[in-house]
Order: structure tokens, then C-alpha cells, then sequence
């Protein structure tokens, strides 16, 4: 049996440890909550404005968009990898890389040119130890991506496209589907015309659509648009998700804190009680040699 002495420094640092992972579990729901508003919000109005650029470019809509053409032979696609800069969320990143790395080898067997952008340290460092240098790699986005940084970002990838740079944009993230429910996914960005949604049957297929000023103008600021809702859309639901798997790791991690201090505790009594008595004996055993 160990010493009270060492399960009582044992115990302490697990203490300590559990102060830690309790204090980030309270830290990622706050963050888990306000994550999470900001992807309900955006829901609503990213799926209606994809479907509506669904609904008019499956209609029979006479004017068409760049984006939304497809490119039967694609020769150079990107595949954008969303993981978190920070570690302590389970298999939040190991799920999305390992994803993603299945892609992008599916890719390079199609695609002649395949570039490999990550965003997040955790993301660029499994990539680098599976002796893949990203292309291009993003460290400044964090729990709380705003639209501009997106759009910064979206912008480059729009006018790529539309200069013949990259025929096909693909993005690996951790798509937030319920609090209790987040899966590891690849979807299509680019050409629009990939987005989901867009087989489904969607309502009113007859409508007539009435163009003012003109329907050339309106699809050039609702497509590109369509898709920089998308890609910020795709940022909240990585941000939220990450959230989510921190404060489940770290609430596993405290109540295993919580059952190897009480074991500790209960080993710590055993060890303090045998010395104590091992001391009872010695002193009883001294008195009588001293009465003898």
C-alpha cells in the first residue's frame, strides 16, 4: 500500500486538475450558448436563400450565372479543412482531419491540381504530421468568426472561380445539426449548383418571376451572396461544434476527477488509519518492555 504521505500529494493534484477541466467546462457552455444562437439565426436565412437560388436556377429561369454553371472535367479543385486552434475537445479534430484526408485523396485521384487550405493549429499540425504541408493555412479564426473575416476570405475564392483559377471548392467541417448531434462532413461550395438542397423538390414550381430592374443584376448580387452566407454558415457550425465537444470532454474529465479523488480519498483513509494503528502498537509494545 502507497504512503498517506503520496495519495494525499496525489490527491491534491487531482484537485488541482479538476479545478482546471471544471472551470472549462463552465467556460465552453457560456461560449456553447452564444455559439449557438448565432448558428440558429443564420439557419433560417441561409437555407431560404439557397433555395431560392435553387428555385431559379432549376426552374427554367432563362438567365443564367457563373456560379451556378457546372464544369463537367474540373482541373484544379481546393479542399478547405474548418478545425479549431485549440485542443481538449475530444475527437472533434482527429474526426474532421481524418475526413478530410480520405477526400482529399479521393480528389487527387480525379483532379489534377488539388490544393489543401486548413484553417485552425490543430488542423495544420495533423496535417503536418502526416507529412502534408496545407498550402494554406488560417490560424486567425476563432470561436466567434465574423462575417467580414469570412467574407475576406469567400471573396478570393469568388473571384478564383469566375478567372478560371479553381473549378471546384470543397469544404470539410463539423456540420452542427442539434446540441446533441454533430457529424464530421465534406460538402460542395462551388459550383452553386452542388449546394444541398438543390435535387430537392421545392414548392411552387410554377411561379413566374417578375425581374426588377433586371434579372442579370438581382442574380448578381443574390448568387455570390448565396454563397458567402454558406461559407460563414459553415464557420458558425464549427464554432458551436467545437464548443459542444469541449464542454463534453471536459465534463467526462471532471467526473473522473471527481471518482479518483474519492478513491484516493478512501486509499488515503486506509493508509492513515494502518499507520496510525502501526503507531498505537509501537508506543503499546514500548510500555510494556519498559514494565518488564
Amino acid at each position: 500500500m502507497a504512503k498517506a504521505r503520496a495519495l494525499d500529494r496525489r490527491r491534491k493534484a487531482i484537485r488541482n486538475i479538476r479545478k482546471i477541466t471544471r472551470t472549462m467546462e463552465l467556460i465552453s457552455t457560456a461560449r456553447f450558448k452564444r455559439a449557438m444562437d448565432r448558428a440558429t439565426a443564420a439557419t433560417a436565412y441561409t437555407r431560404r436563400i439557397t433555395e431560392l437560388v435553387n428555385h431559379l436556377a432549376h426552374r427554367g429561369v432563362e438567365v443564367t450565372h457563373p456560379l451556378l454553371q457546372q464544369r463537367p472535367e474540373p482541373q484544379r479543385a481546393v479542399l478547405l479543412v474548418l478545425a479549431a486552434n485549440r485542443g481538449l475537445c475530444a475527437g472533434y479534430n482527429g474526426n474532421v482531419v481524418r475526413l478530410a484526408n480520405t477526400h482529399r485523396r479521393q480528389l487527387c485521384d480525379t483532379v489534377p491540381e488539388v490544393r489543401l487550405e486548413v484553417s485552425g493549429k490543430r488542423g495544420i499540425s495533423a496535417f503536418r504530421f502526416r507529412k502534408i504541408q496545407p498550402d494554406e493555412s488560417f490560424t486567425h479564426f476563432e470561436d466567434k468568426p465574423t462575417f467580414a473575416e469570412v467574407d475576406v476570405l469567400a471573396t478570393r475564392y469568388l473571384q478564383d472561380y469566375l478567372r478560371g483559377a479553381i473549378d471546384r471548392l470543397d469544404i470539410a467541417y463539423t456540420k452542427f445539426e442539434s446540441a446533441s448531434h454533430q457529424q464530421a462532413v465534406v460538402e460542395t461550395l462551388l459550383p452553386l449548383g452542388d449546394l444541398e438542397g438543390a435535387d430537392e423538390e421545392l414548392p411552387g414550381s410554377e411561379t413566374q418571376y417578375e425581374f426588377l430592374p433586371s434579372a442579370e443584376s438581382i442574380l448578381d448580387e443574390i448568387v455570390p451572396m448565396s454563397f458567402k452566407v454558406r461559407l460563414f454558415k459553415c464557420f458558425l457550425d464549427a464554432a458551436v461544434s467545437e464548443q459542444i465537444a469541449r464542454m463534453v470532454a471536459m465534463k467526462a474529465a471532471t467526473e473522473n476527477a471527481d471518482s479518483m479523488i474519492l478513491q484516493l480519498s478512501m486509499a488515503y483513509n486506509r493508509a492513515r488509519q494502518g499507520q496510525i494503528t502501526g503507531e498505537l502498537l509501537e508506543i503499546i509494545g514500548g510500555a510494556e518492555a519498559l514494565n518488564e
